[in-house]
């Protein structure tokens, strides 16, 4: 019993030993830390303490500036690039501008031309209507026309010189029938030969045939206008 009890204050007392070992191993190990990181470095009071040391330039190399005037040269070549290239938009838009300016004008002249041809259209229209009217009028006048031919005219002059020494009744009835009487163009005769009467004749056979008929002498004194010589 008393051999146990001896094992058992050993055991507790190593265990005791044991712990105190190490708390004090623990302790020591933290306050070196402590120290370590209160207290400077002297690696990195020397690396404070260095001073920067002065900085020289390189000295400039030939290929260097060359290099450098190459650039320079190449932004001028640009810039001029960019210039030239302006220009050649400027050119190209006033051109651009001209173009369109002349293609209205040329569109207006189109425009203008095209209005000058339909008015030309309709006054050939209406000209080739006056000159159908006119022609139509003509035609009229021409069938109301009394022509005498050269073959006729000495015959019409012989005549007419005896109706002159007829007495100017006589005369005017017989021409008066005559002009009643259409058949083989006796009304047209009557005027041809009243044309060929002397002046004196004529209106004295005019005056008669007023007296009783005075629409025949009218109708005589119109056709004497319309008597026209062929030679």
């Amino acid at each position: 019993m008393k051999i146990k009890l001896i094992i058992i204050a050993a055991v507790i007392g190593l265990m005791c030993f044991g712990g105190t070992f190490f708390l004090g191993m623990k302790t020591n190990k933290v306050s070196a830390a402590a120290t370590a990181n209160t207290e400077p470095n002297a690696e990195t009071l020397a690396e404070q303490l260095k001073l920067s040391s002065p900085k020289i330039a390189a000295p400039v190399d030939g290929e260097d500036v060359m290099n450098s005037k190459r650039r320079e040269l190449t932004e001028k070549q640009l810039k001029d690039l960019i210039y030239e290239v302006r220009e050649k938009i400027n050119e190209y838009d006033f051109k651009l501008k001209e173009l369109e300016l002349r293609e209205k004008n040329l569109q207006t002249a189109k425009d203008t031309l095209k209005r000058d041809i339909d008015e030309l259209d309709n006054l050939r229209i209406e000209l080739t209507s006056t000159v159908s009217a006119i022609k139509t009028e003509q035609d009229k006048l021409q069938n109301t026309m009394i022509q005498i031919n050269t073959v006729e005219e000495n015959n019409l002059k012989s005549i007419a010189a005896s109706y002159d020494k007829m007495d100017a009744a006589q005369a005017g009835k017989i021409l008066a029938n005559m002009n009643q009487t259409s058949k083989n163009g006796s009304a047209d005769d009557a005027i041809k030969i009243l044309y060929y009467m002397s002046e004196r004749t004529k209106a004295k056979v005019l005056a008669t045939i007023a007296e009783t008929e005075p629409a025949i002498s009218a109708n005589f004194c119109q056709r004497l206008k319309k008597i026209s010589i062929k030679e």
